[in-house]
């Protein structure tokens, strides 16, 4: 999921057409001394700029674990639609920007241990749907390319969807009456409802969803060194800094 807490719009920086590339392995990204990472730039409090500098928690997260490696980051920041085939292109290394890992996701790409974890929460003008059931004969508003569109055409009983490229967009057709209700992220929700307060309802949590970081399949050396770091500085502490100073809570997955 993604979401632009009514900021304005990042300019979309488009893709070169080019053959696909051998991604760089563990090795030569420590002989390089550059971890390349990338992220949308525009889903807050995740990745976003402030000030023209990029920022949010899953930009502080990816410099810990760039610093964990021993190397220094490298950010890139794409049109969410096109970062996964960024990787296939070899234009950056990992991707961190809330994608859910989904069955879909993973054939296409390899996904770190979930970073954090979060669900879908209905969102709608107060009086709106609050559950599933309330959404029988509603219409909904889904972002285009996000994991969640897919839950959504799949449930039972709605009017139907409308996509729009934004959660700026979504939010404008829920507020408008153009869509009775939206499924987003509830980090994102609850910052939504505080933008906007009075004018938004949250409902409950529709798709609970494991999120991940994302790099090339087959790049196992990698996906091993990452996981590695994300373990340590999630058991020294610095991910409960961060998680308690962006969103006043631990947010890492439950154990299974």
């Amino acid at each position: 999921m993604r979401h632009t807490r009514l900021l304005a719009l990042l300019a979309l920086v488009p893709l070169l057409s080019a053959a696909p590339a051998q991604a760089a392995t563990l090795a030569q990204i420590k002989a390089s001394g550059v971890l390349r990472l990338a992220t949308e730039g525009n889903y807050p409090p995740f990745n976003y700029y402030k000030n023209k500098t990029l920022a949010g928690f899953e930009v502080d997260l990816g410099n810990a674990l760039a610093k964990q490696l021993g190397v220094k980051p490298q950010w890139t920041t794409v049109v969410f639609e096109s970062l996964l085939l960024g990787l296939d292109r070899d234009r950056y290394d990992l991707v961190i920007a809330s994608h859910g890992i989904t069955p879909q996701r993973m054939n296409a790409v390899a996904f770190s241990t979930p970073h954090y974890c979060s669900g879908g929460v209905l969102v709608a003008r107060p009086g709106g749907p609050r559950t599933l059931a309330d959404l029988s004969g509603k219409v909904v508003t889904m972002g285009v390319n996000t994991s969640y569109l897919g839950y959504v055409q799949k449930l039972p009983g709605i009017a139907g969807v409308k996509t729009f490229p934004t959660t700026n967009d979504q939010l404008n057709a829920v507020l408008s009456g153009r869509a009775d209700a939206m499924v987003l992220d509830r980090f994102n929700a609850i910052d939504a409802s505080k933008v906007l307060p009075g004018k938004l309802q949250l409902g409950d949590i529709v798709f609970p969803e494991r999120i991940g970081m994302a790099m090339r399949r087959g790049n196992t050396e990698l996906q091993q060194a990452v996981n590695k770091a994300l373990a340590t500085v999630m058991a020294n502490g610095t991910y409960a800094k961060l998680s308690q100073s962006y969103f006043g809570q631990d947010v890492r997955c439950p154990a299974r």
